[in-house]
């Protein structure tokens, strides 16, 4: 296997390469904010640092929305540990996260090992607060939803139908991923951003109604 820095840092130059101009949410600096938090989640919990970085690093490289099926950004990013010489036990391991960690609508299993328990953590953390709030609507504008119909019901929907809004999405979604996290460390920084979410729902619906002034 070639040295842990080595692949560190290939794996970097890789993601940034398939990822840079992604106007989805799903670009490299969401993927440089993963990973860091991926690190600090894996040095709080004592988990295996390595594979929790390149797992980070890689994980929206096989993402199913960034290519023609999640088949062909599995094979990718396999095709990319063979070539880089990555041992195949970490090899299994970043391939058996990155294929569960996903949010699916909430039906994947629960994450076996710690290292996808803290990666999964890592990515859904990304998806809640300020940072959260900007990926949502990045990712409606790039998927052509609205912003909100009142009234409307998106429950008998595909969880990735573009008949959905993007304050659905809130409800649907990312106020639920406090309560999904699974680290003790990724549940004390989503407090914080949850309250932010929140507030931001709050002030949204009273500008949308017209109940935010006071002439």
């Amino acid at each position: 296997m070639n040295h842990p820095e080595d692949i560190i840092h290939s794996a970097e130059k890789f993601a940034k390469q398939q990822l840079e101009f992604d106007p989805s949410g799903h670009d490299w600096w969401h993927i440089q904010r993963v990973r860091k938090l991926a690190v600090e989640l894996a040095k709080a919990e004592h988990a295996n640092i390595f594979v929790c970085e390149l797992a980070a690093l890689l994980h929206d490289v096989a993402d199913e929305k960034l290519n023609v099926s999640k088949e062909a950004g599995l094979s990718k990013v396999l095709l990319w540990l063979t070539n880089h010489n990555v041992e195949h036990r970490i090899t299994e391991e970043v391939m058996t996260i990155i294929s569960t960690m996903s949010y699916n609508g909430g039906k994947n299993p629960p994450m076996e090992t710690l290292e996808g328990k803290i990666v999964q953590d890592a990515d859904r953390l990304d998806a809640i607060g300020a940072v959260g709030i900007a990926r949502a609507f990045a990712y409606s504008g790039w998927k052509g939803l609205q912003i909100h119909h009142p009234g409307k019901s998106f429950e008998n929907l595909d969880y990735r139908s573009n008949e959905k809004t993007a304050i659905y999405h809130f409800h649907e979604k990312l106020l639920r991923i406090k309560d999904l996290l699974n680290t003790d460390s990724a549940k004390k920084i989503a407090e914080q951003r949850h309250r932010f979410m929140e507030s931001f729902l709050e002030q949204f619906h009273q500008e949308w109604e017209f109940n935010d002034y006071n002439l």
